[in-house]
């Protein structure tokens, strides 16, 4: 394990490493939900915490040149006195860093409208396998060639390490409305979802908690949550000051059309911010309730929101669980929750089961794997549900040219026997 404090120290880590055949996985703040970071086969870890500095800020342009160590939460901060920001805010922001975001390709509640982490990384001065540092991307208004780094962000470890990040930083809005939203049934929050973003609306951040996460988080929080609800949306929407009371009286309109029991508006920010304590707190919250929990993240299409949700609790009482869901309803990133103590004897089993069949009826449904946090270990071998054995072999010769000898956070991400002519262990555990 070694802690480098520059690029430099980083490229000499992977040059040693590269010396002698032996395998390299890079950690931030180990955050990540899928094991993408997890070393594995003895392999040297390559931690960033100490590499935290914001390297330089051109409020004109709007750019900001960073170090994987940063924190999320801590960009923002670092510019928030220029009037700017870092849009992508993970759950975890106060946590994790940005070397992470970029490599998971992270999302958050207010990704919904200005895209996840791609869309805002503009460079990457990485550190390919050999040690030899390559910028990626630029900051110019036009980069020639290739977009290689499009092909860097999201490949969580798998070509190498961010050493710096330039990252785009947008402008503070004028005017934020937080709206919370209740309902006396979930399929009137899902619908309402879908009148909102077909009323012409696309909101800065759309959120939904089922009933037992809401109860769950206000115990915890107190953000003034109905408990009684069976579903809450929370809201955002920002801009210029009339388009944002066009939006709020909108969207106000369409929750009540489709049954919401009550629509508020937080009177200030000292509200606002405690409305969304109480949902980034969701995940800890839960520790209220059982000491252990499994969080899941498939993506399904808005309009099949209310038949997965349905499974999802179905799965759950077939396994004998505790399930809650919490997510980022507007573009049907969901965050199924099994809640469980792991000392109960067998309980494991009933998790994993559980796990599987929800990813299977997210891909039924015409989901995909994950939303944002990315395949890691936890669905490499669930690759194949969504991918032809041509589309993996086509990602595995990718992934060969960046790092032909295979030492970049080796058994991650796509299966063993993408490449044409390997054997596959099938989803299932039999061999194809």
């Amino acid at each position: 394990m070694c802690f480098p404090r520059s690029t430099e120290e980083v490229a000499a880590a992977v040059r040693v490493a590269a010396d002698h055949g032996v395998p390299f996985v890079a950690r931030g703040s180990g955050t990540g939900l899928a094991g993408g970071a997890t070393p594995l086969d003895d392999a040297v870890v390559v931690v960033t915490t100490q590499m935290n500095r914001v390297l330089e800020v051109d409020p004109v342009e709007r750019i900001a040149w960073v170090e994987p160590g940063v924190l999320n939460l801590d960009l923002s901060r670092a510019v928030q006195h220029l009037g700017l920001h870092y849009a992508p805010d993970p759950s975890s922001q106060q946590a994790c860093t940005i070397g992470g975001n970029v490599g998971t390709n992270a999302g958050g509640p207010h990704c919904l409208a200005s895209g996840v982490t791609s869309a805002h990384v503009l460079a990457v001065d990485a550190v390919l396998a050999d040690g030899e540092v390559a910028r990626l991307g630029g900051t110019g208004p036009d980069v020639p060639g290739y977009d290689l780094r499009g092909c860097f962000v999201g490949s969580e470890g798998t070509m190498g390490i961010a050493a710096r990040i330039a990252v785009r930083l947008l402008p503070d809005p004028p005017v934020v409305r937080t709206l919370l939203c209740d309902f006396g049934a979930l399929d009137d929050a899902a619908a309402t979802v879908s009148g909102i973003i077909a009323a012409g609306i696309v909101p800065a951040a759309l959120e939904m908690m089922d009933a037992e996460i809401t109860r769950a988080v206000e115990d915890f929080v107190g953000a003034g949550y109905p408990r009684d609800a069976a579903a809450v949306l929370l809201v955002e929407v920002d801009g210029l000051p009339d388009g944002v009371a066009a939006q709020v009286a909108a969207i106000d309109a369409v929750a009540r059309s489709h049954g919401a029991r009550s629509v508020r508006v937080a009177a200030d920010e000292a509200e606002r911010a405690l409305l969304w304590k109480g949902r980034k707190s969701a995940f800890g919250a839960i520790a209220r309730i059982a000491p252990d929990y499994y969080l899941h993240d498939a993506v399904v299409p808005r309009t099949k929101l209310v038949d997965v949700l349905r499974r999802v609790y179905e799965i759950a009482a077939e396994q004998r669980l505790t399930m809650m869901n919490v997510f980022h309803a507007g573009d049907g990133n969901l965050h199924p929750l099994i809640v469980f103590d792991a000392r109960e004897p067998g309980v494991w089993s009933r998790v994993h089961d559980a796990g599987d069949e929800i990813l299977r009826t997210c891909v039924a449904a015409g989901g995909v794997l994950s939303g944002e946090h990315g395949i890691g270990m936890e669905k490499r071998d669930a690759m194949p549900m969504i991918f032809t054995p041509d589309d993996l072999d086509l990602q595995a010769r990718l992934r060969d040219a960046f790092d032909p000898q295979g030492l970049a956070n080796p058994d991650k991400v796509l299966p063993r026997g993408s490449r044409c002519g390997e054997v596959r262990r099938a989803p299932e555990g039999t061999w194809v």
